[in-house]
């Protein structure tokens, strides 16, 4: 994977420059100290991904990745800031990772390994250009210190717990703040009601199975993991499952 490194100051680059060296599979093909150089060299080199400060002079990084995102191939964006204030509307941009200085090394992997499952196809989806009611193809997470995209086609469900949402996917667990109220009613027909405080994604449901005690419970390809169903939703579980 080609990588990008871009920020105003010098030692920031060069760490992150030697963090990718350590890494397997991912070569920096460029550096920009700003903004404009950024884009210039983004037209110029096609960089997979792109590690983007915010705070630089002229152009910030928030502008260019919404300028990075137009390109006919848009890399992904890592936000790498001594800031936290700017995570929301650095998701806004659509960035993959969210990343505080110092930048370690795990982390930095972690978001290098995000940022490679997007392929072209969702990138495409996640510029905005398909606003069709159920396109969305991504959940924006929070994992200790660092936001992240989840692909909805690597998630099994999600499970209320007093203020967050939990989101169980195909690598772990992460922690949203959006209800599930909203997600269901943005997501529709690809998950299912499954209790009052847990909901389904649709292409990841199995099966039912009965416990000695009377209770039932939601099984998922690949994962161990059982949801407990409530007698309210167990009739429209039992239906998709016989139609499907």
């Amino acid at each position: 994977m080609r990588v990008l490194i871009v920020d105003d100051e010098a030692p920031a680059r060069e760490r992150l420059r030697e963090l990718l060296n350590r890494l397997p599979d991912h070569e920096p093909c460029g550096e920009a100290s700003h903004g404009a150089e950024a884009l210039r060299l983004s037209a110029q080199l096609h960089p997979d991904i792109v590690l983007l400060d915010i705070q630089m002079p002229g152009l910030d990084g928030l502008e260019t990745a919404r300028r990075l995102s137009t390109l006919e191939q848009p890399p992904a964006i890592i936000f790498t800031t001594a800031h936290g204030d700017y995570a929301l509307d650095a998701f806004d941009t659509h960035a993959v990772a969210y990343l505080l200085k110092p930048i370690r090394l795990e982390r930095l992997e972690q978001a290098l390994a995000s940022a490679r499952r997007l392929n072209r196809a969702q990138l495409y989806s996640l510029t905005g250009r398909e606003t069709a009611a159920g396109s969305r193809s991504h959940i924006r997470a929070r994992l200790g210190q660092r936001l992240e995209l989840i692909a909805l086609s690597d998630v099994f469900y999600f499970q209320a717990d007093q203020k967050y949402v939990t989101v169980r996917h195909r690598y772990g667990t992460a922690l949203i703040e959006e209800s599930l109220k909203t997600l269901e009613q943005e997501l529709e027909t690809r998950v299912l009601r499954v209790h009052r405080n847990a909901l389904a994604m649709a292409s990841q449901i199995t099966a039912l199975e009965s416990s000695t005690d009377g209770r039932v419970f939601l099984l998922f390809r690949d994962i161990p993991d059982r949801l407990d169903v409530s007698r309210r939703h167990l009739p429209a579980l039992r239906q998709f499952i016989r139609e499907n």
